[in-house]
């Protein structure tokens, strides 16, 4: 049975004292891998957040614990793995990986393993069976916040409402997007209409939207799945719909923040990634002590509009 993070907390004290002079001063130092989808300005957050956990790691273990970022130019199976078996060659001490398309990486995952490599998960569920741990949050509830938000905003007349898709096969992009789908079914007043595919890429989003926006003048509402809503909020302004179209985003990079800001956007439910790169090392950092870690670390759900932005915009441009 997989140990409460609760109980790993005080873990990491016990293997700190029991390992750390033997795992960590015979050796020159730690390095852990970040490999995301792709390239973005969502991951960078994430590597933030891990960058920030290491350097307090080289304080308090007296060695240098450094964080590999290396992330694939676009969102594809075939270069991930690439990234991951070019990562595995420099024998790290541990791989945090946000997967494209989990089947489709799976062998390349357990070949790391059986190196002595961990490897865990981050902004993904844990496969069924996998024995990965994930590091993230509950996708399915965070979609369910943004769409009832959404209905609740639109009142009893609802109309239409547009939902974007991500990279369809990444897991915790599939997982929003049919819990959008699912909570909207509930409401008869509400109309559902597609709202194109990302494949995670912020000028994509754009494309995308304005075709939605063009093909549906009548359109009251927008979601999507991933951190591309300024492309989306771009589109709506274009179009001239700002205020007239209800947008509820995910995640709070800086620029879908000046969006709520400016009311364009009018929420967003944010996955904190700062929070999911520090909590990827740390378990990496168990692991690779031979530290039993938990199936899951929840790194919670912020949700953020007009009462709360100024506070949310200081903590990301710090």
């Amino acid at each position: 049975m997989r140990k409460s993070f609760a109980v790993i907390a005080a873990a990491a004290v016990l293997g700190t004292v029991m390992f750390g002079s033997m795992a960590v001063s015979a050796a020159d130092g730690l390095t852990f891998v970040v490999v995301p989808k792709c390239v973005h300005a969502w991951f960078d957050e994430v590597n933030k957040g891990a960058v920030a956990q290491a350097e307090v790691l080289s304080e308090q273990l007296g060695v240098e614990v450094k964080i590999d970022y290396r992330a694939p130019q676009i969102s594809d199976v075939v270069e991930q793995n690439t990234t991951l078996e070019q990562a595995a060659a420099t024998h790290p001490d541990g791989i945090a990986l946000d997967p494209v398309d989990y089947e489709g990486s799976k062998a390349v995952i357990e070949e790391i393993q059986a190196q002595g490599i961990p490897v865990i998960l981050f902004d993904a569920p844990s496969p069924e069976g996998s024995g990965l741990t994930s590091v993230g949050n509950d996708f399915k509830e965070q979609a369910q916040l943004a769409s009832e938000k959404l209905v609740e905003i639109l009142g009893e007349e609802g109309g239409k409402v547009a939902v974007m898709q991500g990279f369809p096969s990444a897991p915790n992009h599939a997982e929003r997007y049919q819990a959008h789908l699912d909570a909207l079914a509930k409401y008869p007043q509400i109309e559902v209409v597609d709202g194109g595919i990302d494949n995670d890429n912020i000028e994509t989003a754009q494309q995308q939207a304005a075709a939605v926006l063009a093909a549906n003048p009548d359109l009251k509402g927008f979601l999507n799945c991933d951190a591309c809503g300024s492309g989306v909020a771009a589109a709506i302004e274009e179009a001239g719909k700002a205020g007239e179209v209800k947008f509820v985003s995910m995640d709070n990079l800086i620029e879908i923040l000046n969006y709520v800001k400016s009311g364009t956007i009018t929420a967003t439910s944010s996955t904190i990634p700062q929070m999911q790169g520090s909590m990827a090392v740390l378990m990496m950092w168990q692991a690779s002590l031979g530290v039993e870690i938990p199936a899951k670390v929840d790194t919670g759900i912020a949700y953020i509009d007009e009462t709360n932005i100024d506070e949310w915009i200081e903590m990301v441009s710090q």
